[in-house]
């Protein structure tokens, strides 16, 4: 075990820019005393294990203070950002069909940007996921949401800082729409949740997104991301129980016994929920406002050396400690790669092709050394040779063929080449913008589906 985690990239070092969240070693040692405490402990059942209930609801009370709930407002903690957005989306459809039972096909209604987890959950609960375009800023015009809403729209999304590019959506709008319109508001604060607030205590310009807005009805937040909590930890808010119940599932004529949980988990690991307790009161508020303030800093500097260095460009106007950068004569992907064999980890990013930066705690010490790398991962780029221009040959070869042949065509030379393609899927010690390139370039979103299925499959293969 200790062998092959060799192989794993180093986010000890912060040189990891999603993924992993850590606040020091001292939160990282006590965060681990507190997961082996409750590691056997079942969150399943309250009445088992009341310790864990009190840290849940304490973590949940803490959470509502800091984004200004009121003695109405309730949450549950859930495994993840994913699971609290499905927990959103779940709640809206099955609220809806007790006061709109006339709509049969309901409907939410998000920006381009938002998290991929809305349409997992519109493919888990039948809720179909309509996207609107966002504008040369990267957030979505009110009026072309606005346009999106019709008689089966059952809830609005908006995101606290959106994943992709750190950009804040117009929440106060698209709540007022929500009210206007007698639907829920979700905004998804799952990156923002345990940051935003702390960065406006800086002084630094944030909208209101919280319960503070009239018409949001429900907000979910990572614990395991600024919250420095260990994983798997988030939370799922709503405005009052009212809404909540519809979250919940009971069944009540099993052989077992009465069987009822609040999330979509059963099981649920008390060592997570634990750990969210001790980190947050080992940190307390001075702690994440001192956090915050050196990751505020940190992120300054880097947009900074970032934008100084030639052909690169910072997407937008982040509000906090996420962007993305980008290039216009550039290959961002050839960079990453590049990055890549330094021992950076970096997303990959599309629409516009970028590399995604989330910059926490562990960050604040390698400011220097990451611009020196990005820098030198730049020149080598601007240098050709002959691997990039192969790579540049196969992807403009691959373009000019969909252009030309019919798409039956295509889908079956797809078929032939997708091995190859998922054959030289991106690990810690692989180049991927190749891969990146040849799957941008496909005009066909089922074949690309398709591609992607592929390699996740190749993932859970067995290994000799």
């Amino acid at each position: 075990m200790e062998s092959l985690q060799q192989r794993d990239v180093n986010w000890q070092d912060g040189k990891v820019f999603s993924l992993v969240y850590q606040a020091g070693e001292e939160a990282y040692d006590l965060i681990k005393e507190a997961y082996s405490m409750f590691f056997s402990e079942n969150g399943l059942n309250p009445t088992a294990f009341p310790s864990l209930r009190k840290f849940e609801t304490e973590v949940v009370r803490m959470a509502l203070s800091l984004l200004n709930g009121d003695g109405e407002t309730v949450g549950n903690m859930t495994s993840g950002g994913t699971e609290s957005i499905l927990m959103a989306v779940k709640t809206a459809r099955d609220w809806a069909r007790g006061k709109y039972p006339e709509i049969i096909f309901p409907e939410m209604v998000l920006p381009a940007s938002a998290h991929p987890a809305f349409d997992k959950a519109g493919a888990y609960f039948d809720v179909q996921v309509m996207r609107v375009p966002v504008n040369e800023l990267y957030i979505p015009e009110i009026e072309t949401i606005e346009k999106a809403i019709n008689k089966n729209t059952i809830l609005l999304v908006g995101s606290a800082p959106s994943y992709p590019h750190g950009m804040m959506d117009p929440i106060r709008e698209i709540a007022k729409l929500a009210l206007k319109n007698g639907i829920l508001c979700h905004v998804d604060s799952c990156v923002g949740g345990f940051m935003l607030p702390f960065v406006r205590e800086l002084g630094y310009e944030v909208p209101h997104f919280d319960f503070t807005v009239p018409g949001v009805t429900s907000i979910s937040a990572d614990l395991h991301k600024y919250g420095y909590a260990a994983k798997p930890a988030s939370l799922i808010l709503y405005r009052n129980k009212d809404i909540r119940r519809f979250q919940m599932h009971a069944t009540t004529d099993w052989s077992g016994g009465i069987y009822a949980s609040p999330t979509m988990t059963g099981s649920r690991p008390g060592g997570a929920i634990a750990a969210a307790w001790s980190v947050i009161n080992f940190l307390g508020k001075e702690g994440y406002v001192d956090i915050a303030d050196k990751v505020m800093k940190a992120t300054k500097r880097l947009m900074v050396g970032v934008k100084s260095i030639e052909g690169l460009e910072i997407i937008g106007n982040p509000v906090m400690s996420i962007f993305a950068i980008t290039s216009q004569e550039l290959d961002i992907f050839e960079i990453g790669d590049e990055m890549s064999e330094r021992g950076w980890h970096l997303d990959r990013q599309q629409y516009p092709n970028s590399l995604h930066i989330s910059v926490n705690f562990a960050h604040t010490e390698i400011v220097d050394n990451f611009l020196k790398d990005l820098s030198l991962s730049v020149g080598r780029v601007k240098t050709p040779n002959l691997r990039t221009v192969m790579n540049r040959v196969l992807i403009n070869f691959i373009g000019f063929i969909t252009r030309l042949l019919p798409k039956k065509w295509i889908s079956k030379i797809i078929s032939l080449i997708s091995p190859l393609i998922t054959s030289n899927s991106p690990s810690p010690s692989s180049r991927s913008a190749a891969m990146y390139g040849m799957m941008g370039s496909l005009p066909n979103e089922g074949d690309l589906k398709e591609i992607v299925l592929d390699l996740i499959e190749s993932f859970t293969e067995i290994q000799e």
